[in-house]
């Protein structure tokens, strides 16, 4: 049990609830599709974003960070901003593939959109079982604005202290504000995907030897070819005289 500073994203699939309560006969197929698009959301996510926990037809992820770097925060919203783009084109995707099934559920795919809400602050990472639980303030604020007075099924809602550490330029923002039940009046900044930043390019984790004598010393600790082979006759030896 340790307590953190870290970045928490939900990502929620907005018409969930009337997708399903409104279409019970077609209950299997549309968790299958719910299933499929977090799928290919959770997919954009990459290190040192991680999946918390799976939440209906939401996701809670997070990312231990440094309050000194917002380099981190930007990549975050980076990835956050790959999920939107993701969505629409698994939507597009889905309702294609199920077009012959006229079930409620495959017919309506199109009617589903994507909110995320990004909050930041310090939390109490534990550990229960094998599960990793994140508590405190910061979770139970950001899950008290899933429900709100934001009137559209698409966008991203930012708290001030996200804003403020990724040095994201507010005048690409909308302001809003929320009275949270119990957590008082909050300042809060609107978005779509496209106005966050873009994601820092993935790189590779050992560049790519590009003269003999680097190749040399990457492969130093394998054998020489002819000495493997050697050894290989030898095994292969031993192998036929066990087998006789």
């Amino acid at each position: 049990m340790r307590i953190c500073k870290a970045l928490l994203i939900v990502v929620d699939i907005s018409g969930y609830t009337r997708f399903i309560t409104e279409r019970s006969l077609t209950l299997e197929h549309a968790e299958q599709v719910i299933s499929d698009l977090l799928d290919t959301v959770l997919d954009q996510s990459r290190h040192p974003l991680t999946l918390n926990k799976l939440e209906g037809d939401a996701a809670l992820l997070y990312a231990e960070i440094d309050q000194a770097d917002p380099a981190t925060a930007r990549d975050m919203l980076g990835q956050v901003r790959a999920f939107f783009p993701a969505f629409r084109e698994r939507i597009a995707a889905l309702s294609a593939l199920r077009r012959n099934c006229s079930c409620d559920a495959c017919r309506n795919i199109t009617n589903l959109s994507l909110k995320a809400f990004v909050h930041c602050g310090e939390v109490l990472l534990k550990k229960i079982r094998q599960f990793d639980e994140l508590a405190g303030g910061p979770v139970i604020l950001l899950h008290r604005l899933m429900k709100n007075q934001v009137a559209s099924n698409e966008y991203v809602l930012l708290t001030e202290p996200v804003v403020e550490l990724a040095g994201l330029d507010r005048s690409r923002l909308r302001s809003h504000v929320e009275d949270v039940d119990g957590m008082g009046r909050q300042a809060l900044w609107l978005a779509t995907g496209s106005d966050l930043p873009e994601a820092t390019p993935m790189t590779r984790s050992r560049p790519e030897p590009q003269d003999p004598a680097s190749r040399s010393a990457v492969f130093r600790h394998l054998l020489p070819a002819q000495a493997s082979a050697g050894w290989l006759a030898t095994l292969r030896s031993w192998w036929t005289y066990r087998r006789a």
